[in-house]
């Protein structure tokens, strides 16, 4: 057997955010995922579903430059998510005035970033 083999599956995504509430704002109110229980940890932040894997957010210090990102996500750091339709969250981003690109690969999938500049493709899927 593998190393690879005993590998299962993706658990969760972490981000580090400057504000757990204005990221709840975009991940929750605009994306649409909910919030799951945290253990405190001894310092802010979120643990929201995603699908049956889950993204946490850190309010921790970022070490990361924010300016200066590429306009595209898919040309830069960002973790994908399926989606059954895009055009629902189309029509969220615009209604919440948050920027979006459409892949430049050709498939079904629209990039945009959240309130801290990380990457996040929204990515249809066929049912």
């Amino acid at each position: 057997m593998t190393l690879a083999n005993t590998i299962l599956g993706l658990h969760h995504v972490s981000l580090l955010v400057a504000d757990t509430a204005q990221s709840l704002r975009f991940y929750v109110d605009v994306l649409g995922l909910a919030p799951i229980e945290r253990p405190d940890l001894g310092f802010p932040g979120a643990w929201l579903a995603l699908g049956a894997q889950q993204l946490h957010l850190m309010e921790l210090p970022n070490p990361d430059l924010i300016v200066g990102r590429v306009e595209h996500a898919g040309r830069d750091r960002h973790f994908a998510v399926q989606v059954a339709a895009l055009e629902p969250f189309e029509l969220r981003l615009q209604t919440a005035g948050v920027a979006f690109t459409r892949s430049r690969s050709g498939r079904a999938s629209i990039f945009c970033r959240d309130p801290d500049g990380n990457g996040v493709e929204l990515m249809e899927v066929a049912l």
